[in-house]
């Protein structure tokens, strides 16, 4: 199957100008409420774990509350098969109407569910179970959208007409962090955790009414139409791509050279640097919010020109440059953050680093005592190392010269404390403009990988097939490797204790997908979408 047929003149154009603005507008708003839904649990992971985990353990509870946000992404790629053989045997435009049902009621439930400490053990299984579905609906929304205006866009323009779905993934996560705020600020902290959270998840059903009835409107793709009317259609769209040893090939390749990398930026770029600024360098809500809301709207537009440039230059080039710029520059970029967004901690890690010893001989009394010690400084957010010995009994911390003797929570607080390291961040000695601008820098990374990623998918598979073959890569790109991306880099930096070296994971996904992308795949931006390639002529 030959994946790069030269191209017609008109490939997939149909009607006119006015036609094409209301398929891009139609299916963005459709999606862009989606990825709204998704993201609320995922702004407010934060303190979600105090809301529907035990309490005690704050660290087990945050990990648990990003393993949740993670749930979502685990069955995208079980959404993605589902929803994208609906999709290639009944059609696009029906298949995402039945999405953006399943993740506008998901979202609302979430706003009426009961807490933990209302109903025990059920609070966070009926969580999960919504979270599913949640992402279960997601699974196959984002490749109908993609698929859909990758249809209608003239040849020359599918990367510029089908950026603007790539947009609507931040301005999502934008929107639903401008409710949360809103929100929060117009309530206030105490009435906020105690209700006010509800009110943006039972706000989504409003949005899930008006999402459908701009997408009843829209009509099926015209390829799929053409390809229906001809008896062309798969019969069995699951076997045709993944049996298919020339499609499954294809399908590996999307995802270990070009999914894979593009998630991981993505989430590293957006959610792990919310997570950072708000855990590790304890800035407070309302400023990190505001310059992750100010860097991401400052970004946005980067999705389109990426997308435009993707046309002129090729998907493949503009997506390597964008994973090998991020490998290379993720560690000065987060320790810039910490060096303008708390310079007092910077400045207490670099004259006065922790350091932990224990007697490595000792039994479960001592493991417990420094699970109990890496608990403490995990939750305050410090880097620290530690040292076996066999001169020191029990657990104690050295912080610079400063001995703090034998494990105590308020001891070791008071030594840190003298030690200069601060428990929240200064607001007057952050750097907004140079936190926004690295935090920009880090967008500019998303929207490279994740600008073209949605022509350079519908290129590669063949119409009949194409719901189904781009949705699992991507969803498993983005759901497994980039989904769980908080979740992994957090538990790598709560192990280790380097604040940094959770970074290490993107990092090696990114490099990853360079090489694979880079010597691997032919540039498909040329290719004919009106082709049946099993049978060498036009649909």
């Amino acid at each position: 199957m030959d994946r790069h047929i030269p191209p017609t003149a008109d490939a997939t154009s149909v009607g006119g100008p006015s036609d094409t603005r209301r398929v891009i507008f139609a299916s963005s708003v459709g999606t862009l409420f989606e990825w709204y839904d998704f993201y609320l649990y995922g702004s407010l992971a934060t303190f979600f774990g105090e809301l529907f985990f035990p309490k005690g353990h704050e660290t087990a509870a945050f990990l648990a509350s990003l393993a949740t946000f993670g749930a979502g992404f685990a069955v995208r790629p079980f959404g993605a098969i589902i929803f994208g053989r609906i999709g290639d045997l009944v059609g696009r435009k029906y298949t995402f109407l039945i999405t953006i049902v399943i993740m506008g009621f998901a979202t609302t439930l979430i706003g009426l569910l009961p807490t933990y400490e209302s109903i025990g053990i059920l609070a966070p299984i009926l969580l999960v179970t919504l979270r599913l579905a949640q992402g279960l609906a997601l699974g196959g929304e984002y490749g109908g959208a993609a698929t859909y205006v990758a249809e209608h866009a003239p040849l020359g323009k599918r990367g510029l007409f089908t950026s603007w779905i790539q947009t609507t993934a931040t301005i999502g996560f934008f929107v639903s962090l401008a409710v949360i705020l809103s929100t929060r600020l117009s309530l206030g902290e105490k009435e906020f955790r105690e209700f006010g959270w509800r009110i943006p998840f039972l706000a989504s059903f409003v949005l899930l009414a008006v999402s459908v009835y701009i997408r009843l409107k829209l009509k099926e793709s015209p390829l799929f139409v053409k390809l229906k009317a001809k008896g062309k259609l798969s019969k069995n769209p699951l076997k045709d791509s993944f049996g298919n040893k020339v499609n499954l090939k294809y399908v590996l390749l999307a995802l270990f050279g070009a999914t894979a990398g593009q998630g991981v930026v993505w989430y590293a770029g957006q959610f792990y640097a919310l997570f950072f600024l708000q855990n590790t360098l304890k800035i407070d809500f309302v400023t990190s919010y505001t310059l992750v809301a100010i860097a991401l709207a400052l970004g946005t537009p980067l999705f389109l020109a990426a997308g435009f440039l993707s046309d002129q230059i090729g998907r493949k080039k503009v997506m390597m440059t964008g994973c090998l710029l991020a490998a290379l520059t993720y560690y000065p970029v987060f320790k810039g953050l910490t060096h303008y967004g708390n310079p007092e901690l910077e400045a207490a890690m670099d004259s006065h680093p922790i350091v932990v010893r224990y007697d490595h001989r000792a039994g479960a009394e001592i493991e417990q005592l420094l699970a109990a010690a890496r608990e403490s400084l995990n939750k305050k957010g410090y880097s620290f190392t530690t040292e076996r010995t066999t001169t020191v009994p029990g657990v104690t911390m050295d912080v610079g010269a400063i001995p703090a003797g034998a494990f105590s929570d308020s001891a070791w607080t008071a030594a840190l404390t003298k030690a200069g390291y601060p428990i929240r961040a200064d607001p007057s000695k952050i750097n907004h403009f140079i936190v926004v601008a690295l935090l920009t820098l880090l967008m500019v990374y998303v929207c490279m990988v994740y600008g073209p990623i949605a022509a350079f998918l519908v290129e590669l598979f063949p119409t009949k097939i194409r719901y189904t073959s781009m949705s699992l890569p991507y969803h498993l790109g983005n759901g497994w490797f980039g989904g769980f991306l908080p979740l992994i880099a957090a538990s790598i930096t709560v192990s280790t204790g380097n604040m940094y070296a959770g970074l290490w994971y993107p990092i090696a996904v990114a490099v990853m997908t360079f090489l694979v992308g880079s010597t691997m795949i032919k540039e498909p931006k040329d290719r004919n979408l009106a082709y049946d390639a099993d049978e060498d002529v036009p649909i």
